[in-house]
């Protein structure tokens, strides 16, 4: 695996209450080639895994997870694939400078991976890859449902995907 790229789904804000099969139509359309999946908080409730069926996922709490995600999720979550660290978390508050809010505390990172706001966001800060896939869910003011996709090869790529 350390020489071919390695390709990651992400989601976030979810916000379903159980297994949905409209998302797991979507999950099986656009995540179908994918190494793991990125769950970026607010998965609500624990039936939800059942849509990403046979890939690894890694994810933490939100802020409108139930005390069963909380329990079984971190707040945030560190790990490093081909060399590159990621942060994944989830955010709060205010979306107003929410990058600088969930980027303190964390130095030496290449990509955050985060959700709370609802929309989408792909761009470099300095060295760090900010990438919020958006909700796969709501649609918020005037945009659309998304997810992501980040490839990790000599660097990393993120794409924004309109569902």
């Amino acid at each position: 695996m350390e020489n071919k790229t390695i390709k990651i789904g992400v989601i976030s804000d979810t916000h379903l209450t159980d297994y949905d099969e409209k998302m797991k139509r979507c999950v099986t359309e656009h995540f179908c080639d994918v190494n793991m999946i990125l769950h970026a908080g607010d998965l609500v409730d624990l039936r939800v895994l059942g849509i990403f069926q046979g890939k690894e996922v890694r994810a933490v709490s939100g802020n409108m997870d139930n005390i069963f995600v909380k329990e079984k999720f971190p707040n945030h979550l560190l790990f490093e694939i081909k060399g590159f660290k990621f942060l994944l978390i989830h955010g709060w508050g205010s979306p107003l400078g929410i990058e600088e809010k969930i980027s303190a505390g964390f130095s030496n990172v290449d990509c955050i991976v985060y959700g709370h706001t609802h929309k989408p966001a792909n761009h470099k800060k300095g060295n760090v890859l900010f990438f919020n896939p958006g909700s796969a869910a709501d649609r918020y003011i005037g945009s659309s449902r998304t997810i992501g996709i980040l490839e990790i090869d000599k660097d990393i790529k993120g794409r924004i995907i309109n569902i």
